[in-house]
């Protein structure tokens, strides 16, 4: 069904989106107060448990109705186009990578802190996430070019534009004047603040095993891509398919 010739499935991958990013931004919004109450470790696995399941059903919906709506181009046959989105989505992975955080805080087996970074990749960007998919949402919005793909980057962009000032504004109450210090110091658009001189980039803070891993994963990516279709159709099937096809 169309509205406007938009596909209902643009409607309702807007609304998982919506609902991801309340349940999302909210727990972070949360976080002080609910550590206080039930501690650190209890909370991450209070917050996991909500935002993985939310995640990969926002995920599963995207990749089985990728296609869904008007074709507004179709620039897959472009000599080169297939090189371009590869690279740039690796490009978008190194942003991706949890920089402010342990990947095994995510689990809480090691209990989940907030810090301040200034190194590394926040160096390039203070908010390294929402460049990443902002980065990611371009590539494959040329790749795909359906009305549903220019939905779910509006939505997945203007969450994480949002989480830009969310996440300053809570860094800022937590640590108040250090925030600040690294606020002057470093910069949202990458590589602003390395060509104006407040920082210089230190590329052994970038060799790190972690970074090899991202090369590994994207490589894994490129090859499961032949299943997407099927198993996220299996996923949807077995979750909530019939309430949000």
């Amino acid at each position: 069904m169309f509205f406007g010739g938009v596909h209902h499935s643009s409607f309702v991958m807007l609304g998982l989106i919506v609902l991801f990013a309340v349940v999302h931004s909210g727990g972070a919004a949360l976080r002080t107060r609910a550590e206080s109450l039930i501690g650190a470790r209890a909370w991450r696995l209070v917050f996991a448990a909500v935002s993985i399941p939310l995640a990969s059903l926002l995920i599963a919906y995207f990749l089985v109705h990728r296609y869904d709506g008007l074709r507004l181009w179709n620039l897959q046959g472009f000599p080169g186009m297939v090189q371009f989105v590869w690279v740039f989505t690796l490009i978008s992975f190194l942003f991706l990578y949890p920089a402010t955080y342990n990947l095994l805080e995510i689990p809480a087996l090691i209990k989940p802190k907030v810090r301040l970074y200034a190194t590394g990749i926040i160096r390039i960007s203070r908010h390294p996430q929402a460049i990443g998919q902002i980065l990611w949402c371009l590539t494959h919005g040329l790749w795909i070019g359906s009305s549903f793909m220019m939905v779910t980057c509006i939505g997945l962009i203007g969450h994480h534009l949002f989480a830009v000032w969310h996440g300053d504004r809570r860094l800022h109450e937590r640590f108040g004047d250090a925030f600040e210090d690294l606020r002057r110091n470093t910069s949202v658009i990458p590589f602003l603040a390395v060509v104006d001189g407040r920082q210089k980039l230190q590329l052994q803070e970038f060799i790190r095993p972690s970074q090899l891993g991202i090369f590994i994963a994207v490589g894994v990516f490129w090859w499961a891509h032949r299943f997407i279709s099927v198993s996220s159709e299996a996923f949807l099937s077995s979750h909530l398919h019939d309430l949000l096809s």
